[in-house]
């Protein structure tokens, strides 16, 4: 059997873990100040971006309005394009730091539909390389990531940072 060594996954496992709360995670980041800590890569008027910490490859970005909402039809005018704009930002600052062959972009609307923090709606947007599905994540259920999330976050920063708005 050959081993994959994942010591970041520790910290999370031996970690306390948050109380139940009302409010979701998504609005405990936005309300928090330690981008750093929270993976979150840029903040927009009504929506910012943040790494999936236990993404399903790297990557793996999540645009999230600050606002808790559950469903599209709860979004303001102002969010909805907020969000695509973010989106659109996300994904050219992706295609930089990371040159993937394409994407998948999309939503999970409630927790039939796989969504995880059901509900605060959030968007995905997750790289993919020609052959990145392989026996990893098909017969051993693991994914891989390749990069430290705080190096790649601190990646995306930039290349998001140095675009025009």
């Amino acid at each position: 059997m050959e081993h994959l060594h994942a010591p970041w996954r520790i910290d999370y496992i031996l970690g306390p873990k948050p109380p139940p709360s009302d409010v979701s995670l998504f609005v405990q980041i936005a309300n928090s100040s330690d981008d750093e800590t929270n993976l979150v890569i840029t903040r927009d008027r009504t929506c910012f971006a943040l790494l999936n910490r236990y993404p399903y490859t790297g990557g793996h970005v999540m645009v999230v309005p600050y606002r808790q909402v559950a469903d599209l039809p709860e979004l303001s005018e102002r969010e909805l394009t907020d969000i695509m704009l973010l989106t659109r930002r996300c994904q050219a600052a992706l295609r930089q730091v990371m040159h993937p062959d394409g994407f998948n972009i999309g939503l999970n609307l409630g927790r039939v539909a796989g969504a995880g923090i059901a509900e605060h709606l959030h968007l995905h947007i997750v790289p993919r390389w020609n052959g990145d599905t392989n026996f990893m994540p098909v017969i051993a259920a693991t994914s891989v990531v390749p990069q430290a999330l705080t190096a790649l976050a601190g990646q995306l920063r930039a290349a998001l940072a140095a675009q025009p708005i």
